[in-house]
């Protein structure tokens, strides 16, 4: 709706200004954001096993099946319907705040409407909290994998990789959405790139896909580097 009333009722000279305030704007934050935040450079060693993959449901189809399975951040189910139909995870752990004005606690039931069919086989577990604190509450090495899609900051972000470092299986995956520097739909700064380069360069992990949307809203998965190249 306010789209639609942008751009066809405001003026131009309006826009261009509004434009020209918002631009500044962002470039401000992002000199902030380079001081308070690292900037990591991978290597070829990070690099040199990764595959671009069109969009992330492709990417799905890459991702070890019958497996233990936590999505953080899951709105109101619809990826994780995708997940399912893919991947038939063994066990499903479907993780959300849901508690904002954003993602209500109407929307975990949404989703379990969305999921009715697939709730029906019973390995789908719904948790309400923050994906950091439950991803905790499980034994370490549990996971075959990890999705993470949540407020996308540099500092929620990290919490739950270095949470993902002992949750997933010495040989298991961590995959996520929004990859990116900024939200193209509300110029919101994302931490994602920072957080998950910044990890791997620490903690000696690599790439092995990302996404080629052409809406840029580019998902990643990244593994533990293996000794032998493959």
């Amino acid at each position: 709706m306010f789209r639609f009333f942008y751009n066809n009722f405001i003026p131009y000279s309006i826009k261009l200004k509004f434009n020209w305030m918002t631009m500044l704007q962002m470039q401000k934050e992002e000199k902030e954001y380079q001081k308070r935040f690292p900037s990591p450079v991978l290597t070829d060693i990070h690099l040199r096993n990764l595959k671009i993959i069109s969009d992330r449901d492709a990417m799905l189809n890459l991702l070890p099946k019958n497996g233990i399975i936590a999505e953080l951040g899951v709105d109101e189910g619809l990826f994780s319907k995708e997940i399912i139909s893919k991947c038939k995870p063994q066990k499903l752990h479907l993780i959300d705040a849901w508690d904002s004005m954003q993602y209500t606690i109407e929307k975990m039931e949404t989703t379990k409407q969305n999921l009715k069919m697939e709730l029906m086989d019973n390995n789908i577990v719904f948790h309400k909290g923050f994906s950091y604190i439950e991803l905790e509450k499980f034994e370490d090495h549990y996971f075959d994998w990890v999705y993470i899609d949540t407020d996308h900051s540099y500092e929620t972000t990290k919490k739950e990789l270095n949470s993902c470092l002992k949750k997933v299986k010495t040989d298991g995956l961590i995959t996520g959405h929004d990859y990116v520097t900024r939200c193209y739909n509300n110029f919101t700064r994302y931490g994602v790139v920072e957080a998950v380069n910044e990890f791997c360069v620490e903690h000696n992990w690599e790439f092995l896909y990302l996404t080629h949307e052409n809406n840029r809203h580019i998902s990643y998965t990244i593994r533990k580097i293996r000794d032998n190249n493959q």
